[in-house]
């Protein structure tokens, strides 16, 4: 966790008229998440062969932190010569696909295996999130999420960067910078319209509406908190569970 005076793209901008990912219903959490962290640049494929259509490219260092990439790791493999492959999860967009593919195959060597006992799971719906650890929610808090028309877009991702940002800047104390962009919203100064969790100062809103672009809001008792233990590769889940029949 580094400072930076760079401001995370979550504050977005210039509708594209695209429309909201739909469904993720309740997450499945899970208690332990193995994940990569990079020790080079990898190509990423649709299938796990040198063979496989290129589908995006994946820096060994985030933009903002300048920290290792780390990704979340699907599944594994080997190809017909023998070598190991791994399914993860794609940082953002990625050669300009709308939408981006969410996994794609790597080359498992210059990587290093690791694993996270941590998720976080925002619930759009009744505007809270939860953290858990091993599989055991430690947290709830209330949250401020993303409006009708600006929603946070529903589904599976993790966290790219742990980032302190400036006391002035939008959203301190910190913010998780996560693998969700907007589907809605293409960039905000220049940034790739990246959903983030982060705090409220300088510029407010009451918890538990649904007033953000798409960003997740917190307070900075709760956004302290998680920065002080989530670390890139933690799994992060939007849902938007139907309410229980009776």
């Amino acid at each position: 966790m580094k400072p930076t005076g760079v401001v995370v793209a979550c504050l977005l901008l210039a509708p594209a008229g695209a429309q909201a990912e739909q469904g993720a219903g309740a997450a499945r959490v899970v208690a332990r998440q193995e994940t990569a962290v990079l020790l080079g640049p990898h190509p990423a494929r649709n299938r796990p062969s040198v063979h496989g259509k290129l589908v995006g490219f994946v820096s060994l260092r985030r933009p903002i932190t300048g920290d290792r990439t780390v990704l979340p790791v699907l599944a594994h493999t080997r190809d017909s010569e023998g070598r190991p492959w791994l399914r993860v999860r794609l940082p953002g967009r990625t050669l300009g696909a709308k939408p981006p593919p969410r996994t794609a195959w790597i080359r498992a060597w210059r990587t290093r295996r690791s694993a996270t006992a941590w998720h976080i799971v925002v619930n759009t719906r009744t505007r809270r999130m939860a953290v858990y650890r091993a599989g055991r929610r430690l947290r709830g808090y209330p949250a401020i999420v993303g409006n009708g028309s600006t929603p946070t877009p529903l589904g599976q991702y993790f966290v790219e960067e742990n980032v302190q940002l400036s006391a002035r800047a939008p959203g301190a104390p910190f913010a998780l910078a996560t693998s969700a962009r907007s589907a809605v919203l293409q960039e905000f100064a220049g940034g790739p319209g990246q959903i983030a969790l982060h705090g409220l100062r300088n510029i407010g809103g009451r918890l538990g509406t649904a007033v953000s672009h798409g960003c997740i809001r917190l307070s900075s008792r709760a956004i302290t908190w998680l920065a002080r233990r989530i670390a890139p590769g933690v799994p992060v889940s939007f849902v938007y569970p139907r309410r229980p029949s009776r």
